[in-house]
């Protein structure tokens, strides 16, 4: 499949097509590719623009969902899904990172496409280049699908995400990034079990989970190794 191929695969994803496709390309361009490719347009300022809209967005859906919550709670909420480790999830449900164009830098260190920052950097990027292809709606149609399942969890968003409280930690005390791999899907519709995760750190596995969706089973994998974290820091206390 060539890039042509790819980007038209992410216009489906993004259920729009570009009038102006060369701002979708810049949205997917990394500044380290822009230092390289002078004529290549990089994504800084596309990027400055999704995370204005996403904000607005995002308090919109949570305002409009959780009529009884407080500002305090609103805040903690918008907080807890355009943090760092939620975009760059969105990211790679998109698959944002087969389309990236990044420099020789960037392709050579550890991580490249995977890195959470450039991955989530993405994200916003395209929600720039929606905006300004297609207005708001497109944006809003989105970002409601993609966050649809946080945006229901009701209460469970205002707890801190565990995937992000074991990162922190993983990254503090570790120096690595948590990976999580898919180890069974039985296929079953609505199934709470359906998928199996595993989460390893540096090729250790440390915890696992089940869900209805890979994302809720991430969760509960981060929310096992966290138990784990707790067991042994009490083991030494």
């Amino acid at each position: 499949m060539d890039a042509a191929d790819r980007v038209r695969r992410l216009e489906d994803r993004l259920d729009h097509r570009f009038r102006d496709r060369g701002l979708l390309e810049a949205a997917l361009t990394h500044p380290s590719y822009s230092a390289e490719e002078p004529e290549a347009e990089g994504n800084e300022r596309l990027e400055f623009l999704g995370d204005a809209v996403l904000d607005l967005v995002v308090a919109g859906l949570l305002y409009a969902r959780q009529p009884r919550w407080s500002e305090g709670q609103l805040t903690r909420a918008r907080a807890a899904l355009v943090n760092t480790v939620s975009l760059a999830e969105q990211a790679r449900a998109l698959e944002l990172g087969r389309v990236a164009r990044l420099g020789r830098t960037e392709r050579g260190a550890d991580g490249g496409t995977d890195k959470e920052s450039i991955l989530a950097n993405l994200f916003e990027a395209v929600l720039g280049a929606l905006y300004l292809d297609g207005g708001f709606e497109p944006v809003r149609a989105l970002v409601s699908r993609q966050f649809s399942e946080v945006l229901d969890s009701g209460e469970d968003v205002l707890a801190r995400d565990p995937k992000t409280h074991f990162q922190e930690w993983a990254h503090a005390r570790l120096r690595t990034t948590p990976r999580y791999r898919a180890l069974t899907d039985s296929g079953v519709e609505d199934a709470e079990d359906r998928f199996t995760v595993e989460v390893q750190v540096g090729g250790e596995a440390w915890g696992q989970g089940t869900g209805r969706t890979k994302r809720a089973a991430e969760r509960a994998a981060a929310a096992d190794a966290l138990d784990r974290v707790k067991d042994a820091e009490r083991a030494d206390a």
